[in-house]
């Protein structure tokens, strides 16, 4: 089989080397991928093109399934076209890919279908957004409608600091477009966990549990990044935990997907909020997860491929993943300045002594040499017994890995 990976990240490096491992699968088109599938078995980096330009390559390379890593072709209509051509495509149609396009749509959709979220306004007017703002109880939550690299969200801890995150969204249009409008939402205090998981639009089978860390800084300091390291399985995610998002999140999920005649065969993220008063989803996203996925296809035992097959035939309900009872610490090396302004163009040495996997993020191969091209470079994954194992194995082959001004939080696991 041929398949065609649409994306460039280290989500889309983690599924292709997931991907090569099943035996029917003869090659993997990345597009546009990047230095680290371009040095993956059974990889091919191609050009990224349009949407019409991928429909048009699918046909020619008899392409058997095209799988979709990040969120924009999705909420631009991808599946939609392909479907339309009787072309096989796993991810959500756009009006299912709304759930994280739109996070008014998604949050109208929690509220309509019971999924237990926080309180929010939604506003497209700044006058009345800033008035709001005097009203509301501190901290507080805003959010970018539209999609914005993961830097949609600041929690404000006072009236000055959710006034001037109003001004850069709505006024300044940091997003170009996507902070026009704006959620204002109650801030809820707890631990953050990451539940990846698959659907067929009938049936949604979550994955292992993940915890990211999204502050650039040690001790969830700094900016908000797309995420700065996770570990697997989640220690905060019981038994207990797990049990109330199946019953307050995830089953309305699956209820309402049905009810609104969605038509989602794909990925399917939930980020929760685990509080004294329970379990809150804070958003869908209609993917796999970035850096979540490097943490958690490595602890999979079950073939990707075939979960992906058992999902497009609407079969999920006869099958179950099995999983590694490893844990898995994931750090990511970012460009110095990240998740401001970097230099790239800087070589990346990786000694072959490493006893983990890298998975490259923000590196394209030139020439042979492996160069950084992005804010987020890799992330290094290692495994152990327990998670002290698996960190203290992630941060001794760190030092393996050296590219100029290079960053990474040395608190991944511990915090």
């Amino acid at each position: 089989m041929n398949i065609l990976l649409i994306g460039s990240g280290g989500r889309e490096h983690a599924i292709a080397w997931k991907l090569s491992q099943n035996p029917k699968i003869e090659k993997i088109y990345c597009a546009p991928g990047n230095g680290g599938t371009a040095l993956e078995k059974k990889c091919q980096n191609i050009k990224e093109g349009s949407i019409e330009e991928l429909i048009n390559f699918a046909k020619e390379n008899k392409i058997h399934m095209t799988i979709v890593g990040p969120e924009e072709p999705l909420i631009k209509g991808i599946v939609d076209r392909f479907n339309e051509e009787g072309l096989r495509i796993f991810g959500p149609s756009k009006k299912a890919a709304s759930l994280e396009g739109s996070k008014n749509f998604s949050k109208e959709f929690m509220k309509k279908y019971g999924v237990l979220t926080a309180e929010y306004a939604t506003f497209n007017d700044k006058d009345k957004a800033m008035e709001y703002l005097n009203k509301c109880t501190y901290p507080i939550v805003i959010k970018a409608d539209g999609i914005a690299g993961g830097k949609g969200v600041v929690i404000c801890g006072n009236l000055k600091e959710a006034e001037k995150v109003i001004e850069d969204f709505m006024v300044k249009d940091i997003f170009n477009g996507s902070g026009k409008k704006v959620i204002i939402e109650e801030f809820l205090e707890g631990v953050e966990a990451s539940i990846l998981s698959i659907t067929d639009g009938e049936t949604i089978i979550p994955f292992i549990s993940a915890k990211d860390h999204k502050k650039v800084l040690d001790n969830d300091k700094g900016p908000n990044t797309g995420g700065m390291g996770v570990i697997a399985p989640n220690p905060f995610v019981t038994d207990g935990v797990m049990k109330e998002f199946i019953e307050n999140i995830l089953k309305p999920t699956i209820k309402g997907i049905k009810e609104e005649n969605m038509e989602y065969k794909g990925f399917l993220f939930f980020g929760l909020m685990i509080t004294r008063k329970g379990i809150y989803l804070l958003e869908y996203n209609v993917r796999l997860g970035d850096p979540e996925t490097q943490g958690v296809l490595p602890l999979m035992e079950s073939d990707l491929y075939e979960l992906i097959e058992g999902a497009y035939n609407k079969n999920l309900k006869n099958l179950q993943i099995k999983w590694n009872r490893s844990h898995s610490a994931s750090v990511v090396m970012v460009s110095s300045g990240y998740p401001g302004e970097y230099i790239k163009g800087f070589s990346i040495e990786i000694k072959k002594d490493i006893t983990g996997k890298v998975f490259i993020g923000g590196g394209v191969l030139e020439k042979g040499n492996l160069k950084t091209s992005g804010g987020r470079v890799l992330t290094l994954v290692s495994l152990g017994d327990s998670l002290e194992e698996a960190r203290i194995c992630s941060y001794k082959d760190i030092k393996k890995i050296n590219f100029e001004n290079m960053y990474y939080r040395r608190d991944i696991g511990l915090i």
